[in-house]
C-alpha cells in the first residue's frame, strides 16, 4: 500500500481529507456565476484546469475548456497519464510551482458543483450477489432467487443517460402505474415503496466498435463515481414482467460529482470472489479488478440529523466493471466516451450492510428505526439519502464527495 504523498496545500496532508495528493479527482465547478469549468480537487480547494491551460500552463488540446470531461477522456490513456503527473509534480511539496498556482486555487466551499461528463449512455447491471439473493428471496424463495443465468452472465438493463444528475440535485417523487397485490385493477398515483441503490458507476473513456477483452476493458474505464439508482418498487413490481425495468428506474440517477480515476485506485485493486460456477473464458479476468472501497449510506429527514443505515464494500461485487464491459460488447455493441455503467446494488452478507431499503426493510415488513426515533421502510418526501465511499491507504484516504438526494413531494396528477 503507498504512503501518503505531501502536497504544499496543507489540507491536502490531512488523514481525513477525502482529497490528498494522491487522489486528484476531477470535477466541474462554478463560482458566482461564471460558466462551469473543469478543475481537480486538492485538500479542501479546487484548482482551476481551464483557466490554467487558457494562461498556458497545461496543454491539452483545448479540452479543459470545454465544460466537461468528456473531450479530455477522448484523447486517451497517455493524455491521462500525463496530466496526472504534470498536477503531481506541480502540487508535490517543494515544487517550484506553488507561487504561480496560487491564485488558481478556489475554496471547495465557495465552488458549486455541476456534472463531470456528459452521459453518453447509462447501463444499469445487477451484478451483486447478496443483493441479488436477497431480492429473489423475497419474491421466489431462498432456493429459487438466483436465476438461472445469474451466475453465468452479467444481467443488465439500459436506463435513461436523461436523467443522470449531479449529487445535490432533488429527486421528485414519481407518478406512475400501480397495482398492489390486494388490488384487481392498476391505478395511477404517486409512488409509496420509493428506494435508493447503493452503486459505483464506472465511466468508459475510450470507445470501442467490437467485441473487447476484461483486460481492454478495465484500460478503457476512465475512473469511478458513486452512483444512486433510486428506484420505484412498486411501480416496478407492476411492470418489470416481461421486459424488466422501465419507469420505475427512470426517475433520476444521481451520481458524486469527482471521477475518482483509476490511476488513482490502482493500489486499491483487489479480486473478485470465487466463482460458484466457472464463467465462459471470455469473461475470464487477468488480475485483480475490484477494487477495495468502503461505503455508506446515510438517511436524514428534512431538517434533522442523519442516520447511517448500511456500510458495506465495493469489493463484494461478484462481476467487476471490466468484465461488465467486455460483456456489453460481445455483440458487437458500440461503447462511447462517457457511457455510464452503474455496478448494481452493493449488498454485504449482514442485513447492516445491504445496499437498499427494499432489503433493508426486508420488502417494508421490517422498519428500521432512525436516531431521530422516526421509523423507515421506504424514503419520505423531504429525506436526503446520503451515499459516501472511501479507499484508505496509509495515513491517507482517497474519498469521491457525497452522493447526495433529497426527495421532493410529487408533482400533481395529469389524468
Amino acid at each position: 500500500m503507498t504512503a501518503l504523498k505531501p502536497s504544499w496545500v496543507a489540507s491536502a496532508n490531512s488523514a481525513d481529507t477525502p482529497f490528498p495528493l494522491n487522489n486528484l479527482p476531477y470535477g466541474v465547478f462554478s463560482t458566482d456565476g461564471t460558466s462551469p469549468r473543469c478543475g481537480v480537487a486538492i485538500g479542501d480547494l479546487v484548482l482551476d484546469l481551464a483557466a490554467m491551460e487558457g494562461d498556458g500552463l497545461l496543454d491539452c488540446n483545448g479540452a479543459l475548456q470545454t465544460g466537461s470531461w468528456n473531450a479530455f477522456m477522448a484523447q486517451g490513456k497517455d493524455a491521462w497519464a500525463r496530466l496526472r503527473a504534470q498536477l503531481t509534480a506541480m502540487l508535490a511539496e517543494g515544487s517550484a510551482d506553488q507561487s504561480r498556482l496560487t491564485g488558481y486555487l478556489v475554496p471547495l466551499a465557495q465552488a458549486k458543483l455541476h456534472m463531470p461528463i456528459s452521459v453518453t449512455e447509462y447501463t444499469d447491471f445487477y451484478a451483486g450477489r447478496n443483493h441479488a439473493f436477497n431480492v429473489g428471496s423475497m419474491f421466489r424463495g431462498p432456493e429459487n432467487a438466483l436465476p438461472p443465468n445469474w451466475l453465468h452472465i452479467p444481467i443488465g438493463y439500459n436506463g435513461r443517460a436523461s436523467s443522470v444528475v449531479v449529487s445535490g440535485t432533488p429527486v421528485v417523487r414519481p407518478n406512475g402505474q400501480i397495482k398492489g397485490a390486494n388490488e384487481d385493477v392498476p391505478r395511477f398515483g404517486p409512488s409509496q415503496r420509493f428506494d435508493l441503490e447503493l452503486e459505483m458507476g464506472a465511466i468508459v473513456g475510450q470507445p470501442s466498435s467490437g467485441q473487447i477483452t476484461v483486460a481492454e476493458a478495465f484500460d478503457n474505464i476512465f475512473g469511478y463515481v458513486l452512483l444512486n439508482d433510486w428506484s420505484a418498487r412498486d411501480i416496478q413490481a407492476w411492470e418489470y414482467q416481461p421486459l424488466g425495468p422501465f419507469q420505475a428506474k427512470a426517475t433520476a440517477t444521481t451520481i458524486s460529482p469527482w471521477i475518482v480515476t483509476a490511476a488513482a485506485l490502482e493500489p486499491f485493486r483487489t479480486s473478485t470472489p470465487e466463482r460458484e460456477k466457472p464463467l465462459l473464458d471470455y469473461l475470464a479476468e487477468p488480475g485483480p479488478m475490484l477494487y477495495d472501497i468502503a461505503l455508506e449510506v446515510a438517511i436524514a429527514p428534512a431538517g434533522k440529523g442523519e442516520t447511517i443505515i448500511s456500510r458495506t464494500n465495493y469489493r463484494e461485487m461478484y462481476y467487476s466493471a471490466a468484465q461488465q464491459l467486455a460483456h456489453h460488447t460481445t455483440s458487437g455493441c458500440p461503447m462511447r466516451v462517457g457511457d455510464l455503467l452503474g455496478s448494481g446494488t452493493i449488498s454485504g452478507p449482514t442485513k447492516e450492510s445491504r445496499g437498499s431499503l427494499l432489503e433493508l426493510s426486508w420488502g417494508g415488513k421490517e422498519p428500521l428505526t432512525l436516531n431521530t426515533g422516526e421509523t423507515r421502510t421506504f424514503i419520505e418526501d423531504g429525506d436526503t439519502l446520503t451515499l459516501r465511499g472511501v479507499a484508505k491507504g496509509d495515513g491517507y484516504q482517497i474519498g469521491f464527495g457525497d452522493c447526495a438526494g433529497q426527495l421532493v413531494a410529487a408533482r400533481p396528477l395529469r389524468t
